[in-house]
């Protein structure tokens, strides 16, 4: 087996693998990048899938999320940061804006990793704000 050690994903890599993951959105994440604007090429992310969730195409949206996780697993602090508090943060508005049964395909096709902090936030939220 080789022992290859992975290179820890700073925001300029994480935009790389976004702009090849996303290819809708590769105009705005490159302008985005060029700015240094990780939150906004989340957000410009989190968008689209707000899109294809609209258009019902959960299995679409699971892979993404799937490849999000790939990112999170390697990103260095500050673009776990970022996907925490932004990417996996929207799930909640997923949540409001999907037809049941398409969240309940969503949550079960999410990665485990994402389902606990979703989770730890809920309840976070439940105590800071008690909803």
């Amino acid at each position: 087996m080789m022992n290859v050690q992975m290179q820890t994903i700073n925001q300029k890599i994480a935009s790389e693998y976004l702009k090849f993951f996303y290819p809708p959105l590769r105009t705005e994440i490159t302008q985005l990048s060029s700015q240094d604007n990780f939150a906004g090429i989340m957000q410009a992310t989190i968008n689209y899938l707000k899109k294809l969730l609209h258009e019902s195409k959960v299995n679409i949206i699971a892979h993404h999320i799937k490849l999000m996780e790939m990112i999170y697993k390697g990103g260095d602090s500050y673009v776990k940061d970022m996907i925490e508090n932004l990417f996996v943060r929207s799930f909640e508005s997923f949540k409001k804006h999907a037809k049941i049964s398409h969240w309940k395909l969503l949550y079960q096709y999410m990665p485990v990793t994402f389902q606990v902090i979703y989770n730890d936030q809920r309840k976070q939220d439940k105590i800071f704000f008690g909803k």
